[in-house]
């Protein structure tokens, strides 16, 4: 107990030390008027603007509503998406029909469905959904597809012949061997449904830390940009912190490795 409390410890301390560089840096380029970066505000002005934002209202409204978009959509992803995937993965016959068209709208950035999504969908509200939806979508397909075609056939082989059945090897060999594979999938979803987020609200969003962040460049308030980067950032990484939460809880016996 107490190692695993030492080698938090230094961990917290070495992310801490990363962010403090990284401010020093920024100070020194800042100052030194690097070509092209002049224009970047001194660290202080954007902390002078943070703590404004963070006593408004307004700015703690923007969070809440860009994380109703992004759990609406991402959730929607994974409910879909991993038994999509799964069934993808235990029915050849499946995958035969499905593959080829999933294939061929994979590749299609979630950036590429917004003027579709905003011309078909009835409301702004449900077409930014959509897109948050999109951006996870594939990519928890594609990692549970990749998870399930992984797993040994010899262990499927084993269980068939001692007595088990199809749904037993599904939900016994197939699901938890599978396991990592969707905690990773919905770690790099959760990554790219920010993105997709961002721009969504950027170009059509009323509200939300994106627009927020777009209107403070259409007012050239470049600290306020900043810090609306830097929510931004600190947003996306507390939600992959609490999947990777759920991963290490879903998957206990990995803490013995």
């Amino acid at each position: 107990m107490k190692k695993m409390k030492k080698v938090f410890t230094v961990r917290t301390l070495r992310g801490l030390l990363s962010i403090v560089l990284l401010v020093v840096l920024w100070q020194l380029v800042v100052f030194a008027k690097v070509p092209y970066l002049e224009n970047l505000p001194y660290p202080n002005e954007v902390t002078v603007h943070g703590v404004e934002a963070v006593q408004s209202k307004t700015y703690w409204l923007n969070w809440e509503v860009s994380l109703i978009r992004i759990f609406a959509g991402f959730i929607a992803a994974q409910v879909i998406g991993i038994p999509f995937g799964l069934a993808m993965g235990a029915s050849k016959v499946f995958r035969d029909f499905t593959f080829p068209v999933f294939e061929m709208l994979r590749p299609v950035p979630p950036i590429a469905w917004i003027p579709l999504a905003i011309l078909f969908w009835p409301t702004r509200e449900l077409s930014i959904y959509f897109l948050v939806f999109v951006g996870a979508f594939f990519i928890i397909v594609i990692n549970v597809l990749q998870g399930v075609s992984n797993i040994s056939a010899s262990l499927k082989w084993a269980a068939y012949s001692l007595g088990a059945r199809p749904k037993d090897v599904f939900w016994k060999i197939m699901v938890p061997g599978s396991l990592p594979s969707i905690v990773t999938g919905m770690t790099v979803g959760m990554g790219v449904t920010w993105n997709v987020l961002i721009a969504a609200e950027m170009i059509a969003g009323q509200g939300g830390l994106g627009r927020m962040t777009w209107e403070a460049y259409t007012n050239h308030n470049i600290p306020l940009i900043v810090v609306g980067m830097v929510s931004i950032g600190v947003a996306g990484y507390l939600c992959s912190m609490a999947i990777r939460w759920l991963g290490e809880k879903a998957m206990p016996w990995k803490k013995r490795f």
